[in-house]
């Protein structure tokens, strides 16, 4: 009987063990086939994308070194001094992903992948090649849309980036070295990755899902299908795949597509604080009276800046947002900088013991690059035409660089001047300053883009100049 007994319960440990293998291998069944689902959904709206890009430069034909240098500055240096200066001109090609997010046709990608491109072409799994046009780009948080004609595309839903949790299962899809359609699998690394030095704002998602040169710009799914970020960069020491992978968050990208389908850039909120560097810990907590750490400490307030007007001060520690809690300075900035001006914001201080609220209007942020008089759009019922140039706020930090003396760093500082435009053919380089517009001063990018578009009605615009070492007026005739 005993013999029986213990048979019996080894016949029964036999059966169970087999039965939790077969579970265990169901479970992995179901998950594969999970991601073969996301695969079959995603990938018809994943593109390759092709650009091109028409480069200039202007060295001395003697040396490449100072192809670096091709400006009007450096040609009126150099001019005469044994050195032939010969005008070239040659086409840079790139290639990255994309990911259909409307069945109208528009695409998100990386900045570094469309962004500055002459000629973007994107092809489809079912091999179709058709012409994209850029609809706008945001270099500080590397996005770009971009949009082909037709409907009926197949598109990724957007997920929830907020809801993500570390060890949550990802899948990448992209062209990695040119091979379309191909997916990779891994796990959330990390949430909230900053300080990496890849762009302005950063919130990324960390993951070991496989992202090598040319995923830029493809979607980073969750188990449901929804892209959750845009796989953007890598770590590597090598060039290739190191198991670390950065993606922006969608949630970020979901503010800035907005905006770029509206007006093709970007228009970041502005507070007017200047935070502590040093986290809210414990140790600081105390030093101002206050239970628990956490929040954002107010260093500096900004005189006529919407902080100011709203009554925040120095030594204030904001500790809720829109009855959010305030977690560091990083995730304060971001969430600041997403919000269009004007937004009406609650804030909860920590003030010398006590929580007061605090209401204030998010201004603009000055300072931010914008595209002077870009391709024709409606503003006011008058048309603004396009000269083709990039212009920011003068810095002391660009001044600085840039050779200028503090008397001298007026007016707006010319980042980019677009190949074959009337800024091109009126001899305006990158690194001169703008400092009128029809002998009226401008002082920043809003009075110079208004200045512009009030100048361009008379079919030609006067302006004044300069680089480090003089000033002179040209004449732009807008197309």
């Amino acid at each position: 009987m005993k013999k029986n007994i213990i048979l019996l319960t080894g016949l029964l440990l036999v059966i169970n063990s087999f039965a939790q293998q077969n579970n265990e291998v169901e479970i992995l069944k179901k998950t594969g086939k999970a991601f073969t689902e996301v695969a079959k959904k995603a990938i018809p709206a994943v593109v390759f994308i092709e650009v091109e890009k028409t480069i200039k430069s202007g060295g001395p034909v003697e040396d490449p070194f100072f192809d670096f240098f091709g400006d009007e500055f450096f040609r009126r240096f150099f001019e005469g001094r044994g050195y032939g200066f010969q005008p070239r001109q040659y086409k840079q090609s790139g290639q990255g992903s994309g990911f259909l997010i409307s069945k109208d046709g528009y695409i998100l990608t990386n900045n570094h992948v469309a962004g500055d491109a002459d000629k973007i072409t994107v092809k489809f799994k079912d091999g179709r090649k058709l012409q994209a046009k850029l609809i706008g780009t945001d270099p500080k948080s590397e996005i770009a849309l971009i949009k082909v004609e037709g409907d009926n595309f197949p598109f990724i839903e957007l997920g929830d980036s907020s809801q993500l949790e570390i060890g949550e299962w990802v899948i990448a899809i992209g062209n990695p070295f040119g091979l379309a359609e191909t997916l990779t699998v891994g796990v959330v690394s990390a949430v909230g990755r900053s300080n990496i030095g890849i762009t302005d704002y950063e919130d990324f998602i960390q993951t070991d899902a496989a992202i090598n040169p040319g995923n830029s710009g493809g979607p980073l799914l969750d188990i449901e299908g929804k892209a959750v970020g845009i796989n953007t960069a890598i770590y590597t020491r090598s060039g290739g795949y190191m198991g670390i992978g950065f993606a922006v968050p969608i949630n970020m990208a979901k503010s800035i597509i907005s905006q770029l389908k509206e007006k093709g850039s970007v228009t970041r909120g502005f507070l007017g604080v200047q935070l502590n560097p040093q986290d809210v810990d414990e140790d600081m907590a105390k030093s101002f009276g206050m239970d628990e750490a956490g929040g954002v400490l107010v260093a500096e307030v900004i005189p006529g800046s919407a902080a100011e007007k709203a009554g925040l001060q120095s030594g204030d520690i904001i500790v809720e947002m829109n009855g959010e809690k305030v977690r560091d300075n990083k995730s304060f900035r971001n969430t600041i900088a997403m919000m269009v001006p004007g937004t009406k914001v609650k804030f909860t201080v920590f003030r010398e013991g006590k929580r007061i609220t605090i209401n204030a209007v998010i201004g603009k942020m000055d300072g931010e690059t914008e595209t002077a008089a870009s391709d024709e759009k409606e503003d006011e019922g008058s048309k603004v035409a396009k000269i083709g140039v990039k212009v920011r706020d003068i810095t002391p930090e660009i001044a600085m660089r840039f050779g200028y003396k503090e008397k001298d760093a007026e007016g707006v500082f010319i980042e980019e001047v677009m190949p074959g435009s009337p800024a091109e053919n009126a001899m305006l380089r990158p690194g001169m300053l703008i400092i009128s517009v029809n002998r009226t001063p401008v002082k920043n990018v809003g009075q110079f883009n208004k200045a512009i578009k009030e100048a361009v009605r008379g079919g030609r615009i006067l302006l004044k100049v300069r680089n480090p070492q003089a000033s002179w007026f040209v004449v732009v005739r807008p197309e």
